[in-house]
């Protein structure tokens, strides 16, 4: 009994001491904060108390002045606005009596990114501002580093930032392709870090102890029929303008094409991780292609002279001069750019042959005079034999 009063006689006192050293500490935060207040000038009616942070150092001030640039020029405080940083920012009203203002000033980082290292100088303050004010794209997953540097005869700068990249994969989802980032080992840390947890049935097409190689292709199947989404391209048309003061061959693109976007969904059958089947069962354009103009000319500027000149500049013997013009006339009228179908030229032959063998063929008579005496000869034997053939069949 006598050992449990003790007890309580202590606990008591305890408490009593405790509370007293709290009562001493508050009261000694008091003390000092109204001494530091009192340190501070008073703000008379229609003034702003306005303290002034800058490199570590505290300056506090009196004014009426209605913009923080205006109490920062009555405190005599300079700034770079291409590079030093003010919070509040220096065109703020200042409508509240009292005021803290913020000065980062502009210094030298060193940002070593992999390989790469640039020196940028900025006074942002966190890794991600830092990044922004380089030009330099940081992920969400990429890991960074601010601390000051141990060499600034390598680093040039007394702060340093260190880009920690993450390794981009290229994951197929149940068949829903993406990009991630990840700072995993192997392809079951990245599973467990992107919480996806694959089902008895499902097909992994790596190992999970398989390393992550940056940019390998990991895919992650479930067997049997499933539907999956995916985007495609929407091929723009193309309009073809003629313009007949312009010689053919002239191409000018009026208006670029812009090809749109559709989202497509298929059924797809997946057998052991290998598609087996796909069926389109669904689309919807999300951007509509924007049409190509194009202005093509269609002016033919044939070569000085008469038939009878083409036909001896391709190198035709005068005897057969008559057997010539009477295919061409019926042909094509002695037209180079005729068309019928496939067929084009002076004497009808397959198009893409035709603009092999004469690249101008539209303007080109002679080309095309010297590509139809090869097919005379080489098929009838001469060109008296082509015009007996066309007699007979109305047709070469």
């Amino acid at each position: 009994m006598g050992i449990r009063l003790q007890a309580k006689h202590y606990s008591k006192k305890i408490t009593f001491v405790s509370g007293a050293i709290l009562m001493l500490v508050g009261g000694l935060f008091f003390v000092n904060q109204a001494l530091a207040d009192a340190t501070k000038p008073a703000a008379k009616a229609g003034e702003k108390l306005v303290t002034i942070y800058d490199r570590g150092a505290e300056k506090t001030i009196v004014t009426k002045a209605r913009t923080i640039r205006e109490a920062l020029k009555l405190a005599k405080f300079s700034i770079d606005e291409r590079q030093d940083v003010v919070e509040p920012s220096l065109d703020s009203e200042m409508v509240a009596e009292k005021y803290n203002i913020n000065i980062f000033r502009a210094r030298p980082i060193t940002i070593v990114d992999g390989n790469k290292r640039l020196k940028v100088t900025t006074a942002e303050q966190t890794p991600a501002l830092i990044a922004k004010a380089a030009g330099i794209e940081v992920f969400e997953e990429d890991k960074t580093t601010l601390s000051n540097s141990d060499n600034m005869a390598v680093d040039g700068a007394n702060m340093v930032m260190k880009i920690d990249r993450a390794s981009m994969v290229n994951f197929v989802l149940y068949g829903k392709e993406s990009v991630i980032r990840t700072h995993a080992k192997t392809v079951g840390e990245l599973l467990k870090e992107k919480n996806i947890d694959p089902k008895k049935d499902d097909t992994l097409s790596v190992d999970r102890s398989a390393k992550i190689i940056p940019g390998m292709k990991i895919e992650l199947w479930r067997n049997g029929k499933q539907t999956i989404t995916a985007e495609e391209d929407v091929k723009f048309e193309v309009e073809k303008v003629q313009d007949a003061n312009r010689d053919s061959g002239y191409r000018e693109v009026k208006q670029a094409g812009v090809n749109g976007k559709k989202n497509v969904t298929y059924e797809i059958e997946m057998k052991n991780g290998v598609e087996v089947s796909r069926k389109e069962i669904a689309s919807v354009v999300t951007k509509e292609p924007k049409k190509q103009i194009e202005i093509v000319g269609t002016k033919v500027s044939l070569p000085s002279g008469s038939h009878s000149d083409w036909m001896s500049a391709a190198g035709i013997s005068p005897d057969d001069y008559g057997y010539v013009n009477f295919i061409f006339t019926k042909e094509s009228t002695w037209r180079t750019t005729a068309r019928n179908g496939q067929y084009a030229g002076l004497g009808q032959t397959n198009i893409n042959k035709l603009s092999q063998a004469c690249p101008n063929w539209q303007s080109d008579p002679v080309c095309q005079i010297r590509v139809f005496n090869n097919y005379a000869v080489s098929r009838y034997g001469s060109w008296a034999g082509a015009y007996n053939a066309w007699n007979r069949q109305k047709w070469w």
